[in-house]
């Protein structure tokens, strides 16, 4: 074999390897791609998630939140077009409160119930941590008027 075929079959092989490493990429990652639905793409979706985890984001609705005893919480999820029947159980995060942005994650129980196991609490680009608000009075570089 002269040396130009030897470099010709090499970078093949390079070639099928890194083609095939990319496609495992993105097979093995297809499913674990972390992305959520509002509460109408849920209930207008054509897939059948029923009994799947799945992952919903939009506002607690006002007036919606019930606490039951040993740390049993049941709220609904609104986008101000539908809206989700929330059941969880755990400590709910600090930030989390009615008319505050909300991603759930859990099984969808029908069309319009999530058995949630985890709850995170969105926020948005004014919030500020006490300690940090605090520190900064301290020191007078705190501006009450933060847009």
């Amino acid at each position: 074999m002269s040396l130009r075929f030897q470099r010709l079959i090499l970078i093949i092989i390079t070639l099928v390897f890194f083609c095939s490493a990319v496609l495992l990429i993105l097979f093995n990652t297809q499913k674990n791609i972390v992305f959520f639905y509002t509460p109408s793409e849920l209930i207008k979706n054509d897939k059948n998630l029923l009994e799947k985890k799945v992952r919903i984001g939009g506002y607690v609705k006002k007036n919606s939140f019930l606490q039951k005893p040993l740390n049993n919480y049941q709220f609904k999820i609104t986008d101000n077009i539908s809206e989700l029947l929330v059941f969880y159980e755990g400590i709910l995060p600090d930030l989390f409160k009615e008319g505050q942005g909300t991603v759930v994650e859990g099984v969808l129980n029908n069309k319009k119930i999530i058995i949630a196991s985890k709850v995170y609490a969105k926020h948005d680009e004014n919030y500020m941590p006490a300690s940090i608000k605090k520190e900064l009075e301290k020191n007078n570089q705190w501006k009450k008027d933060y847009k």
